[in-house]
């Protein structure tokens, strides 16, 4: 678990080779865990929404969290092109996701899939 977690942050801008799926759903698991629990901590502490800004420091905030989920997208983007390799296909199935509701459902489908001998490059 934790070694997944550790290679998700090291490939962070490898848009290439591939990811088990063990390697993906993983860090999709700890970082939905991670997010819940540091917007709560963080809503407890403000009082109030994190969308809400009252201040500097409520802006600075907003500020830190749209810095962070930016860097948290990158990441999950080039783990699903190295998961989508790893089953075969395109990087560009990706763009799947475009069809409401059954491209979502779709998407979750190659990310279930198993391994294939020879990955695609």
């Amino acid at each position: 678990m934790f070694k997944s977690y550790k290679k998700f942050w090291q490939n962070i801008f490898n848009f290439s080779g591939t990811a088990s799926r063990s390697e993906y759903w993983w860090p999709v698991i700890i970082n939905w865990i991670l997010a819940f629990i540091l917007i709560h901590l963080v809503e407890s502490l403000l009082g109030h929404s994190i969308n809400d800004i009252y201040t500097w420091g409520d802006w600075s905030i907003k500020t830190s969290s749209l810095i962070i989920s930016f860097v948290v997208w990158i990441a999950m983007l080039s783990l699903r092109f190295r998961r989508l390799h790893d089953s075969n296909h395109s990087a560009w199935w990706i763009l799947i996701m475009i069809i409401p509701i059954i491209g979502d459902i779709w998407f979750v489908i190659l990310m279930l899939l198993p391994s294939k001998a020879n990955n695609y490059d």
